[in-house]
């Protein structure tokens, strides 16, 4: 009688442990999917036999590998998004009580590649002020939003890279900040280890404390 109580009294529990199981391994399977071609196209390069055994693979040439490998990635960006989405409509951002870490970060990782990420800002900010996410991925995402919207950032995380007006060149640069005096302090209460500029600098960007979106718009071609 003891042996069936006990297992009675477990089933919920144990029901409860699969399925946060499942949803961490559903999660690490999707997020290997996320950087899988992303990782391949970081290591071509000047990778000659790597460029050749993946056109093998692909069946296609060199010069077209690169097109492939990303129309691959849009296609299972678009599937992981939905099913992100679906997850969360469900559980709610799946954090660090949910899924443990380091799984806590992929659902993010996911919903940054969507081209419009406003409406997953308020889950994500929700997340990262209960301590479920780490509040920088939040900042990212902000950050995101508000460029994409053509506003100033907050916390100096985004760069991007335009044509120079008369010039047949073009620069990467930090997009212009709100409040930039403030902007390391910011970064450092979100938890970046790097200043803006020491972070300019390691993606080799260019890094102007002072510019404005009016004057990005003078110098910058945004087209």
């Amino acid at each position: 009688m003891r042996i069936v109580l006990l297992l009675i009294i477990c089933l919920p529990f144990c029901s409860f442990g699969q399925k946060e199981t499942k949803l961490k391994e559903e999660l690490d399977s999707m997020y290997v999917l996320d950087q899988r071609n992303r990782q391949l196209l970081t290591k071509l390069g000047n990778n000659r036999p790597l460029s050749d055994s993946l056109s093998a693979v692909y069946k296609t040439t060199r010069i077209k590998l690169a097109s492939m490998l990303w129309a691959e990635q849009a296609k299972i960006d678009t599937s992981n998004l939905h099913r992100v989405v679906a997850l969360m409509n469900e559980h709610g951002y799946p954090g660090k009580t949910l899924v443990g870490t380091p799984t806590n970060e992929f659902a993010f990782y996911i919903l940054q590649h969507a081209r419009q990420v406003d409406a997953y800002l308020p889950a994500v900010k929700k997340a990262a002020e209960s301590g479920e996410l780490p509040l920088y991925h939040y900042a990212l995402m902000l950050d995101q939003s508000l460029m994409r919207a053509g506003k100033p950032q907050m916390y100096g995380s985004q760069v991007t890279c335009k044509p120079i007006k008369g010039s047949a060149q073009s620069r990467c640069f930090v997009w212009p900040i709100d409040d930039y005096r403030g902007v390391n302090e910011r970064r450092k209460q979100a938890g970046f280890p790097l200043t803006v500029a020491e972070n300019a600098n390691r993606v080799n960007a260019s890094y102007d404390p002072a510019l404005t979106i009016e004057l990005m718009r003078k110098t910058y071609r945004l087209d």
